[in-house]
């Protein structure tokens, strides 16, 4: 396992931990620090083994921050209603 494949599990493992605690926000602010780290991570992880892994990678980070992506694309499909 290369060294960006281990960093972008344990970015998954410390997003599924942080998801167990309360919040008063939501997470939203976690989250938004999750998407900063995970961003140049995934670019790493795409470079060092591929898109196809790149893309895997991907498919789990938006599982985990699901309501991020649920409401980036509603704010899409309003952005192109107009």
């Amino acid at each position: 396992m290369t060294v960006s494949l281990g960093l972008a599990c344990l970015w998954a493992l410390v997003a599924n931990v942080a998801a167990l605690f309360p919040s008063r926000d939501h997470h939203w602010r976690f989250a938004y620090a999750m998407i900063a780290l995970g961003i140049p991570l995934l670019g790493w992880v795409t470079y060092q083994n591929g898109p196809w892994v790149g893309l895997l990678v991907m498919a789990a980070g938006a599982s985990v921050l699901r309501w991020p992506v649920i409401y980036l694309g509603r704010w899409v499909v309003r952005w192109l209603s107009r």
